[in-house]
C-alpha cells in the first residue's frame, strides 16, 4: 500500500505528524561499526566505556541521527523529499548488553514555507526522559 505523500498546504506549525518508538540494540551497534568502520570502543566494549566516564556502551551518534530521520522518510514518503537534516549531539544513549534501548522520536510542524513548497519539522529526540539529540530539524519539500 503506498503512502499518499503530505500536502503543504494541509499543515501547520504545530502539527505532529509522526510519532515513533526505535529500538537500539548491541547488533544493531554491530553492523553500524562495519558499515560506518567506526569501531571506536565505546560502541562496544563496556569496560572501556565506563573507564572514559561513560554509563557503559553507547550508541554511535550518526547510527541515532540516521535512526530517526527515518520517522520523516516514512511519513513525507520520499526519502529524496528531505532537503536538508541536522541535529546536534546532546546526551549519549546507553545501549544494554542484553535486550535493547529505546528511543522516543516526535515530528513536529516547526515552520512552512509556501513559496518554496517546503515545511521544517522538528525531531524531538528523548531517551528515558532525557533529550539526546538538540535542535534536530529537517526540510521537507512536498510540493
Amino acid at each position: 500500500m503506498a503512502t499518499q505523500r503530505p500536502e503543504l498546504a494541509a499543515l501547520s506549525v504545530g502539527d505532529v505528524v509522526a510519532t515513533r518508538s526505535i529500538e537500539l540494540d548491541r547488533a544493531t551497534l554491530v553492523r553500524y561499526a562495519g558499515a560506518s568502520g567506526d569501531f571506536n570502543p565505546i560502541h562496544w566494549d563496556e569496560a572501556f566505556a565506563t573507564e572514559v566516564g561513560l554509563p557503559g556502551v553507547i550508541a554511535h551518534g550518526m547510527c541515532t541521527m540516521g535512526s530517526v530521520i527515518g520517522v520523516v522518510e516514512d511519513w513525507v514518503g520520499d526519502p529524496g523529499a528531505i532537503v536538508r537534516y541536522g541535529t546536534r549531539f546532546t546526551k549519549p544513549v546507553p545501549v544494554p548488553a542484553r535486550g535493547a534501548t529505546v528511543v522516543e522520536v516526535t515530528v513536529t510542524v516547526g515552520a512552512l514555507d509556501a513559496e518554496a513548497g517546503t515545511a521544517r519539522v522538528d525531531l524531538a529526540v528523548v531517551h528515558d526522559g532525557t533529550k539526546v539529540l538538540g535542535r534536530a530539524q529537517a526540510v521537507v519539500r512536498l510540493s
